[in-house]
Parts: C-alpha cells; structure tokens; sequence
C-alpha cells in the first residue's frame, strides 16, 4: 500500500482554512492533515472551526517562523498556504531561504478562497513563487495570467481549478415547508451602520411582508470573533437596536453555509461567496443593488450573471436565475447539470492534480522564485517580511522562533550569534558565506 502523503495547511481565518484544508482534499485525496492556524487578528475560535466542519489530523497556533520551523524539520509534501497575500509572500521568502538551491521541498500551493474583486494585481504578485497559484475559473485564470505576463513574470503556475467547496444537493422547492429566504451577510461590506441597517430593516421588513416566510440572517461570527474581515458593526447590534425586535419569522443563525442553504428558497447577499454555492445548487440567488453596483461593494463582479436585484423586487416575488454562460465562465456547474452533487469540483482539479504529482516524483525542486525581491521591491517588500519578523533575506529575526523544549541556554546563543552573522553576510555582500553561516545556526 502507497504511504499517505503528508499535507500541511497554514490558514489564517476561520474561511481560508476551510478552503485550504478542502483544497489540500481535492488536491491529495489520500493525505495526513496537519493544520496550522497563523497567530493573529483572525486566528479562528474553537466554534469557527467546529462550524466549518473540517478537520485535520492535527492542529496548532504559529507564527510565521515557527511554521518555516516546522516544514525544515519534518517532512511535508504539499504546503497549501490559505493566508492573505503579505503572508503568502513571507512563507515564499521564508521557504526560499530554507531552499536556497534545488532540493527537496514541499510543493508549494496558493489561492484565494472566493470571489476577487479588489486589488487583483497586488494580491497576485504577492502569491507569485508558489508552485501552484489556483483560480477558481475560468475566468480567473485569465486574468491571474494576464497580471503575471504583464510585469514578464512566469505564469506557469497559475492553474484553472474551482471553488473546493461547491457541493450540497440540488435544489428542490420548498414544497409543503415555509419560503425560506437566506439573507448571507458579510463582515466588511457594506461597512457604514447606516447601509447595515439598511439592509437588516429591509430584510426584516421582508419577512413582514411575507409572514408566511422564514427570513434567515446568516451570520459569520459572534460578537468578539473574527474572520477574514474586521466587522466593526455586527448585525447581532444592529437587531437589538430595531424598534420591536425583528418579526417572529426573521431570526440570526450561524452554522455551515452549506447546512443553512439545504434549507434554502432564496439567497440574498451583497457580494458573498455564497452565492457561488447557491448558484451550484440552483438556488434563486439575488446579488443586492440597493446600494447601487460597486467596485467597494464587490457586486460588480456579478454583471452579467442574472441575479443582480433589489430589495423592492425581492418583495415583489422576483426569483433570480442564474445565467448558464456566466456561470460557466465563473465555474459554477448546476448541480443538476452535472449530477454529482457534493463530489463537484473532482474534474476541475484534475490537471492540478496532476501537475502536483509531477512535482512529487521531482528529485528536487528548484528554490521557489516570487516576483517581488530586493531588486524588484526594494521599498515593499522588507516592510512586509518584517512584519512576519523575517529579514529582508527570509530568516526570523532574533527571538522570531521560540527555542525547542530541553535546549541549552548555550546553544540558543550560539545560534542567535550565527543568524545575526549570516544577517550581516548579507548586508554586506558577502552572499556565498551567508548561506553557510545561517546553516551552521540550524544545526
């Protein structure tokens, strides 16, 4: 029997390990999870994580540092970095000090975890040096090659996938049950209290509208969580705040998406994912105007698609429906069109895939190779690897990484003493000695 292959998970939100850790299955079916959350403003709760639904074999809190501490030290064979794009870029600076010539390394995966609308060139050169960078269409995969050619960067790695988390059953009106509509908000957009309430009231006012309805709030998180996006007016505030409280049938849930859509007649959002996930489904799926059709707001990216709609038309009985080409062209497949249900998406990773298992059968790897240097960057970079207290080469800063269980306090100087060398090797040129240096403080 083939030995399982080893697959490590860096995320650093509630969202982006659920489409990391789902990535690493479509990419590695048969695979060891290891699951490492980044430490910071988004590190998900407990009850973030248990309501994703997705587990790994194990799972710990890190830095940046320790995480490069970990994959030098055991053996990966995929990395999938499901981080925002400054992140992604200092593990590749991380991992490109580690692996300064060919040799063999983790294969390297990145991508986004939904739609991208905003700073689309920024994000990508910053993700630039992965061995895979996924696009979830398409039409993204058009678009990621165009930026990368357009600054003469190597664009091989872009790779045409799709969303990992596309699946459920195929829609089924509601029958005998209650209309049930979802209303998926999102943390930061719209961002003001007034366009929040906005968009509250007019969903409450829906389901008084409609008393034979069920209006549901999808919720991301409870007061003091974080996701992906800071929310800085909670809706759970907002509804407090409704003259009488929200109608009987309009009430706050959270839970998977993927569970709260089973339930689904109608998904109303702004500009949110899910309504990917219900467009897979068939689900009539509204994308909101009210607050007209934004760059800021995300729904821009929805032109064409058919579901654009307002609050007003809602209430009038309008049920959207996704337009096939669109769709098509985004990589959303109708779950009734292809007939595999929660398997969608297996043929869509089938090149990545394969691309994955020619790397692994690689003797080495060659050192991974970002876009964005000293020579090319010069004012951009550094300010972001120190953020993630590396230096401008990609080695922790001193105290980045905590010293292991048992180690001598000799020892810990020692290598602090040779990591500032291999630091100051660097800053003065001396760039064959460098690496040798920063060897020795490994040891």
């Amino acid at each position: 029997m083939p030995e399982r292959k080893r697959v490590a998970v860096l995320a650093d939100s509630d969202t982006r390990w659920k489409w990391g850790a789902l990535t690493a299955r479509r990419l590695v079916p048969d695979h060891q999870l290891t699951g490492f959350l980044l430490r910071g403003r988004a590190t998900p709760t407990a009850r973030q994580l248990g309501e994703v639904g997705v587990r790994a074999d194990r799972l710990s809190e890190v830095t940046c540092a320790e995480f490069l501490a970990e994959i030098e030290r055991e053996r990966y064979d995929v990395v999938v970095l499901a981080l925002v794009g400054g992140a992604v870029q200092a593990v590749l600076h991380g991992a490109r000090a580690l692996w300064s010539a060919p040799a063999r390394r983790p294969v390297l995966v990145t991508g986004y975890v939904g739609v991208v609308y905003e700073k689309l060139a920024d994000g990508l050169l910053l993700r630039h040096g992965a061995d895979l960078v996924l696009a979830n269409s398409r039409h993204d995969a058009q678009r990621f090659r165009a930026v990368y050619e357009g600054v003469g960067a190597d664009a091989a790695a872009v790779t045409e996938t799709a969303l990992p988390f596309l699946g459920g059953a195929p829609y089924e009106p509601a029958g005998s049950r209650a209309h049930t509509v979802v209303f998926a908000v999102q943390p930061s957009v719209p961002d003001s209290r007034a366009d929040r309430a906005y968009l509250l009231e007019r969903a409450a006012g829906h389901a008084r509208l409609h008393p034979e309805r069920e209006v549901l709030i999808k919720l991301r998180s409870k007061p003091g969580e974080h996701t992906t996006h800071l929310e800085e007016q909670p809706y759970q505030r907002l509804a407090e705040k409704i003259p009488g409280g929200l109608p009987a049938n309009c009430r706050l849930v959270y839970g998977n998406m993927g569970e709260v859509l089973d339930g689904a007649d109608l998904l109303v959002t702004v500009s949110s994912t899910a309504a990917l996930e219900s467009l897979h489904r068939s689900i009539p799926t509204a994308v909101l105007t009210d607050l007209g059709i934004r760059e800021a707001l995300g729904n821009h990216h929805f032109l064409g698609s058919g579901c654009l709609a307002s609050w007003d038309q809602i209430d009038s009985g309008l049920l959207p429906v996704g337009d096939p080409a669109w769709l098509a062209a985004q990589g959303v497949l109708s779950a009734t069109d292809t007939g595999i249900g929660a398997d969608t998406g297996a043929d869509a990773y089938a090149v990545a895939r394969a691309k994955v298992a020619g790397l692994l059968a690689a003797a080495r790897l060659p050192s991974p190779a970002p876009y964005y240097t000293r020579t090319t960057a010069p004012g951009y970079l550094p300010g972001i690897l120190a953020r993630h207290h590396l230096a401008p080469d990609g080695t922790p800063l001193p105290g980045a990484v905590r010293p292991a269980a048992g180690e001598s306090r000799l020892r810990r100087r020692l290598r602090g003493h040779l990591r500032e060398a291999a630091r100051g090797a660097y800053r003065h040129g001396v760039q064959r000695v460098a690496p040798v240096i920063r060897r020795l403080g490994e040891l």
